[in-house]
């Protein structure tokens, strides 16, 4: 058990490594935070900010002997790097865990390997001819997804395909590196789950989440989400099984495709905190930021419940036009409403500059109502009619 005052190491410094920056301080813990933004939201909180790039031997060296264990606030920290931390020190989660989720290649398989459920899918390697590198596999029927094996988030490194003779002229524009082609299953809701982890395997699950999207980044998460029991349970022990077999510690996030069969089948997996899990820092009895601290600190897992019906909408770059704030008096004077803005300086399209998380009333609220509501703020602060 590390306990307070120990100085916890953070491997990133967006809006994910503030919140934990915040729970960890805000228990008594020190942190430092290594990340090459000198502008960094985590950076900005936290005790020690080293700037520097995450292949800086140096800084890392200064990182793992300084911390009585590091975290990772994203998965794209190189594979020699989260070595080079863990042969010095204490790393949760780690270095397979988040070495797997930075390929969708070796992702795929793991899960294969642990016997779960995934969309049909087939290699495309780097430099080959697409179509006969599908031919010579049980290829996947169209429409399909284009997908980079490595550094695709929020849309980004994929394509999607009506017909087969699309797939050469999409891996063309996506750089003819290695990829997954990827069937497009028959969707009727995306979900996902957070569970905490610790290191003598105990875990907590947090309720299942509802995702909506648009152009491929995550607008609006409602919780409870709208799905049977049954099936909310078996998503639960599905993301337990992906943390056992990870021998996983910290907090994973697991997406899911819910098939028109009610099929689930794994999307993607997270190994950090995750943009879909923010409800639970005002609607649960800990927030996935505390979860993650006790979790990579040894601490005891608390309890992971809704207190509330529950709806998250992201807020982007876009809303701030010419730079300038969006008008917050619909979302101030909405009292189910909590504004949390990362404190970005720069705001783009695209980019994720905060979230609004609208909280319903025990017996009173359901998450129907909540997300009407949170859609209504985006919509008046994005300067659309209501519906």
């Amino acid at each position: 058990m590390i306990a307070p005052p120990a100085t916890l190491g953070l491997l990133g410094g967006g809006q994910l490594g503030r919140y934990f920056v915040l729970a960890a301080r805000r228990s008594g813990y020190a942190v430092m935070v290594m990340d090459p933004d000198p502008r960094s939201p985590a950076g900005a909180v936290a005790d020690w900010h080293r700037v520097a790039a995450f292949d800086d031997h140096a800084a890392l060296d200064q990182l793992a002997d300084a911390c009585a264990v590091v975290t990772a606030e994203f998965e794209n920290i190189p594979a020699e790097s989260l070595e080079r931390v863990a042969a010095r020190g204490c790393l949760r989660p780690g270095v397979r865990a988040l070495t797997i989720a930075q390929d969708r290649l070796e992702e795929k398989r793991f899960l294969g390997e642990a016997g779960i459920a995934v969309a049909p899918w087939q290699p495309v390697p780097a430099g080959a001819d697409p179509q006969v590198a599908i031919a010579d596999n049980a290829a996947p029927r169209f429409p399909a997804v284009l997908k980079t094996t490595r550094l695709g988030y929020d849309g980004k490194g994929q394509v999607r395909l009506d017909r087969a003779d699309a797939l050469a002229a999409a891996y063309a524009e996506l750089g003819g590196v290695d990829c997954v082609l990827e069937e497009q299953v028959d969707l009727a809701r995306e979900v996902s789950v957070i569970v905490a982890r610790s290191p003598d395997g105990t875990t907590e699950v947090f309720p299942v989440a509802e995702n909506t999207h648009r152009g491929g980044i995550l607008h609006l998460t409602r919780v409870p989400a709208r799905l049977p029991a049954d099936l909310a349970k078996q998503a639960e022990d599905l993301a337990r099984r992906v943390a056992s077999h990870l021998d996983y510690c910290g907090v994973l996030a697991v997406e899911f495709f819910v098939t028109a069969g009610g099929e689930l089948l794994v999307n993607e997996i997270a190994p950090r905190p995750h943009n879909s899990g923010h409800y639970t820092l005002d609607a649960c009895s800990v927030s996935q930021f505390e979860q993650q601290l006790r979790a990579v600190c040894g601490l005891a897992l608390a309890p992971a419940r809704a207190t509330a019906p529950v709806a998250m909408v992201n807020l982007l770059g876009d809303l701030w036009p010419a730079a300038t704030a969006p008008d917050w008096t619909g979302v101030l004077g909405e009292a189910r409403a909590r504004l949390h803005l990362y404190g970005k300086a720069e705001a783009r399209p695209g980019r994720k500059m905060g979230h609004v998380n609208v909280v319903g009333l025990p017996d009173e609220d359901d998450a129907d109502a909540v997300a009407d509501v949170a859609e209504s703020l985006w919509r008046g602060l994005a300067g659309e009619p209501s519906q």
